[in-house]
């Protein structure tokens, strides 16, 4: 007898939940969570010495709206925000909602071609800017594209008389309220540039409803309450900072901790350490960092539970170092992006470690995860790879002012294609294999390198490792490891390499080349740019001439 076909079934899930949306505006529920413990601690800004109860905070909040009103900011007008993380960065963040302008957040790294795209593509007329930034001077970079920025009708500098006077102004917090009260939760409130790894990046315009909802069932599904102190290293201008950090927090009750102003790896494990943080946030090379410390084991990280690990995927040894070195048995590793607000998948506190490092968890509640054929856009059966696309609240309104490309990422059908691979198991867990366009086509084989990346940690000399692919006349193309070495290791060659690989490796996944580098190309949110990588291997191996793929 010929077995029973198995039934087929669908890469389609949908993340179910006990716990309700939330229907209110950003500012409506942080005033619900500050009227419940005023007296409680909300923020602490480290590097400024900065403190607020909830009470505290919430009236910063309210003066600063009132202020930005005085100045004639009205409900839609983009304001933007151009600093490190800083307690004023978040004042302005809840400022903006309380009265229904749009935030816009601009990379503290920029310089001033990007600030001048943004500043015209987004129409900002007003920008809130740092004075300075490690070896950034915001002041004369704006004094440098100001002129030809008519729309930019005012500038305000943190920590100037003008930035304190918005504190001041005469006036009744009762005209916050009534603009308040005049917000709907699907306005647009935020635009994130996503990070620009190809070509110029496009402004994600995301509503109350998506990311406060997102912040607080990240929250959720790691457990956060009153009694949390989350410590936030990650960038607020970035998704992972501003959403599942601060309203990850404010929707909770939970206590935000900034330990500086840019990710420093002992400013961390010191904030951990002094303000009790339950919870800890980090890209994977962030959690490399600190576990590298040569002191590491002098701080007293006995407060962490858990935190979130996300941006890119985590190798299964730092994974474990985090659990077993820092306490943290409930890390939750997430996965989304700027478009989605950010997180669509997550895993859980009880999931077990393989789970925690092979996938990204399951759907979000509220949301809807599948996995499609790039090519025909059908649903592929269980354990097939193909698109990962995400449905539900998340969803970004759309790319400011550029209908065509929302057009060219989000359906008729609301679906959010997001340009990365996956492969959704029977139990709903979803693995990401690569970016499509990371795909590596080598001699008409498919190469994933996520999967050579991850063999490469195994490598007792390699602390880090990334793959591409270079033009190749014979193949198309061929894969290029760069690599880091742990301290005290000699570098690796491309022989060392393949007799490393031989025998655990198909031949053509084995690399051909190997950069042996101090640090990779990366963007403020640590992602590397595998763009950047390419162009600057093509020079080095003399490949110019070689076809492109």
């Amino acid at each position: 007898m010929t077995a029973p076909a198995q039934p087929y079934v669908p890469s389609y899930t949908s993340g179910t939940s006990d716990i309700p949306l939330l229907g209110d505006t950003i500012g409506d529920n942080l005033d619900r969570t500050a009227g419940a413990r005023p007296d409680a601690e909300a923020l602490v800004d480290r590097a400024r010495g900065e403190r607020y109860t909830w009470a505290q905070f919430i009236a910063e909040v309210d003066a600063l709206a009132l202020g930005l009103l005085d100045l004639g900011v009205a409900v839609g007008d983009r304001v933007g925000i151009w600093a490190p993380n800083c307690a004023p960065w978040t004042l302005l963040q809840y400022a903006t909602a309380k009265i229904g302008a749009i935030l816009v957040n601009i990379n503290p790294a920029y310089r001033t071609h990007e600030l001048a795209f943004v500043l015209d593509q987004a129409g900002i007329s007003l920008l809130v800017a740092a004075s300075s930034f490690k070896t950034s001077d915001y002041v004369a970079m704006i004094d440098e594209v100001r002129a030809e920025r008519p729309a930019l009708e005012r500038v305000v500098i943190i920590d100037s008389v003008e930035w304190a006077a918005l504190f001041n102004r005469q006036g009744d917090v009762a005209r916050v309220r009534e603009v308040s009260a005049g917000l709907s939760p699907d306005d647009p409130i935020n635009i994130q540039y996503t990070s620009g790894t190809t070509g110029f990046p496009k402004g994600a315009t995301l509503s109350h409803h998506n990311i406060l909802n997102n912040g607080f069932f990240v929250g959720q599904l790691i457990g956060y309450s009153d009694a949390d102190r989350v410590c936030i290293p990650v960038p607020f201008y970035h998704c992972f900072g501003m959403v599942m950090g601060n309203l990850g927090c404010t929707s909770s009750g939970a206590t935000m901790v900034i330990p500086a102003p840019g990710f420093d790896p002992t400013a961390t494990l010191e904030a951990v350490a002094a303000e009790r943080c339950t919870s800890l946030y980090g890209v994977p090379t962030m959690f490399i960092a600190e576990l590298g410390l040569e002191n590491f084991e002098s701080y007293d990280l006995g407060s962490l539970r858990t935190g979130i690990m996300a941006g890119s995927p985590c190798p299964i040894e730092v994974m474990k170092q985090v659990v077993e070195r820092m306490g943290m048995s409930e890390v939750a590793i997430s996965y989304g992006m700027t478009e989605t607000s950010p997180v669509s998948t997550q895993t859980r506190v009880d999931d077990s470690l393989d789970r925690r490092v092979s996938t990204v968890g399951r759907t979000m509640p509220h949301l809807e995860s599948k996995i499609v054929d790039p090519e025909t856009g059908l649903t592929v059966p269980r354990g097939t790879p193909g698109e990962l696309c995400t449905r539900g609240y998340s969803v970004m309104l759309g790319y400011w002012e550029q209908p065509d490309k929302t057009a060219e990422v989000i359906d008729r059908a609301r679906w959010m294609h997001t340009g990365d691979l996956g492969v959704m198991d029977d139990e709903g867990y979803i693995n990401i294999t690569g970016r499509i366009k990371d795909m590596v086509i080598r001699g008409g084989e498919n190469v994933y390198p996520r999967e050579i990346e991850e063999f490469l940690y195994t490598h007792p000399d390699i602390v880090d490792a990334q793959v591409i692919g270079v033009p190749d006349e014979r193949y198309g193309e061929e894969l290029m490891a760069w690599v880091r070495m742990k301290s005290g290791a000699e570098p690796l060659t491309a022989e060392a390499v393949r007799e490393f690989a031989t025998g655990k490796l198909a031949h053509y996944k084995i690399p051909r080349y190997v950069h042996v580098v101090d640090e990779f190309p990366m963007t403020v949110t640590g992602k590397v740019r595998k763009v950047e990588m390419r162009a600057e291997a093509v020079e080095l191996l003399g490949l110019s001439g070689a076809p492109t793929a």
